[in-house]
């Protein structure tokens, strides 16, 4: 569902040329059987989970010439995005029948990511040593993928969703591959043990797909290590802890929007003393801004006896002009994974905060948060000791409107943390910058 249709699903899978998103299964035998390029044929031209029914069965058969029946059922289940498939293979062809299941994702290139914000789309694989591995597509065009492992999974995942193949468990080797068609397709798959049956006899074997949302509590429930495709990165760590804290806070509050405000508010407090040292040091700086002013009037354009001479000036009132820039360094992994937290949970989608937004992943569409940005951030330079250089001087001066432009663009989420943030770092900086009478 869309914020501006609400009450319209999203069709995740698609076999549009443009969006082409498809699964794909079958059994590779040397003689018949019905591969993925197969038609089978369905009972119904229509199924409906009915009111009251929990679950909905969808065989489809195919046979042989030779008296070779294959039924693929899809079972759907009401409030659940796994889907089991199982095949049951008759054999009446008069001899042995021995074939391999397999199942896939094909899909394109296309992706509905903001240009400014870049989110992972593509494959990934889960195996036994290699919990989490992403081959691009690009990866992909350069060669093809192929790893055996007794356990794990196939996904293509994209901003929010994700498709995965789950193969049953076991004690045979499962193959994994991923390959590109041509350029233009991929997919990602799982190869099964074989299955046979005599004449006579049947076979059976299943494997399940799961089709939604990156949402940590369904993921969970499916199959281990799948929860790792909500793609924090390499700082998952620390975005895990983060995003467990804003769900519980949303647990009290019942609105992801102050719970992105309370957690902001906690990652500040954490913070609180490092920023005190970085804002004193700035305050420090500013009270020195008269004295470097006459240093640059003094010596003019002679920029190695006016650097000689700043650095001397900061030795003598014991200055570290590093001061202001390594508590923030200390802070940036946290305030990163706070990023991807928000870039990543879905649980913002379609989520309502307040007044005018009513979609916490969408931008802001009066644009109110990003101006808001914009003057938080001019209202901070006011409080920072100004460039010597005019260059520098002028480039400060342009970036409140550059970052307002380009956080106009910014789903209303990441700028309302910002906001908020730069709204507490002002107080905080205020306060110690008046105490030390730099104002």
């Amino acid at each position: 569902m869309s914020s501006e249709q609400p009450d319209t699903p999203v069709q995740f899978l698609n076999d549009s040329a443009g969006q082409f998103f498809v699964t794909q299964s079958g059994l590779r035998a040397d003689g018949d059987a019905p591969t993925h390029y197969e038609h089978y044929q369905a009972e119904q031209t229509e199924y409906v989970l009915q009111a009251g029914q929990d679950e909905l069965k969808i065989p489809l058969y195919w046979q042989s010439e030779s008296g070779l029946q294959v039924v693929k059922t899809y079972t759907f289940k009401r409030d659940s995005y796994v889907v089991n498939v199982d095949y049951q293979v008759i054999n009446n062809s008069g001899e042995t029948f021995s074939a391999y299941p397999y199942a896939q994702l094909n899909r394109n290139r296309s992706d509905d990511d903001s240009m400014f914000i870049y989110t992972y789309t593509g494959a990934v694989f889960s195996s036994k040593g290699n919990e989490y591995e992403k081959v691009d597509f690009d990866d992909l065009d350069d060669k093809a993928f192929s790893r055996s492992s007794i356990d794990g999974w196939a996904a293509m995942i994209q901003h929010y969703f994700v498709a995965a193949i789950i193969p049953p468990q076991a004690s045979e080797q499962l193959g994994f591959y991923g390959k590109s068609i041509n350029g233009t397709n991929y997919t990602a798959g799982v190869r099964m043990p074989a299955i046979s049956a005599s004449s006579g006899e049947q076979a059976a074997t299943q494997y399940q797909l799961y089709l939604g949302p990156k949402k940590h509590e369904r993921l969970d429930k499916v199959a281990e290590n799948l929860p790792l495709t909500v793609d924090y990165g390499i700082l998952t760590i620390i975005s895990e802890p983060l995003f467990w804290i804003m769900e519980w806070l949303h647990k009290l509050t019942g609105n992801w929007g102050w719970s992105i405000i309370l957690l902001t508010v906690l990652i500040k407090l954490a913070f609180f003393k490092l920023s005190a040292t970085s804002y004193r040091s700035m305050a420090a700086m500013r009270k020195l801004t008269p004295k470097l002013a006459t240093l640059k009037e003094r010596y003019g354009d002679d920029k190695q006896k006016f650097n000689q001479a700043m650095m001397d000036l900061y030795r003598t009132e014991k200055i570290n002009p590093l001061g202001g820039c390594l508590p923030i360094l200390v802070q940036m992994p946290v305030f990163l994974a706070f990023y991807w937290v928000l870039v990543e949970s879905i649980e913002l989608r379609q989520a309502d905060f307040m007044l005018w937004i009513n979609d916490l992943t969408a931008m802001d569409p009066y644009f109110i948060l990003p101006v808001l940005f914009g003057l938080s951030m001019w209202f901070q330079q006011k409080l920072n000791p100004a460039p010597q250089d005019p260059a520098q001087a002028m480039m400060m001066k342009i970036f409140p409107l550059v970052f307002t432009v380009f956080f106009a663009f910014f789903p209303a989420g990441l700028v309302l943390y910002w906001v908020v943030n730069n709204v507490l770092s002002i107080a905080q900086q205020w306060y110690i910058t008046r105490k030390m009478g730099a104002l």
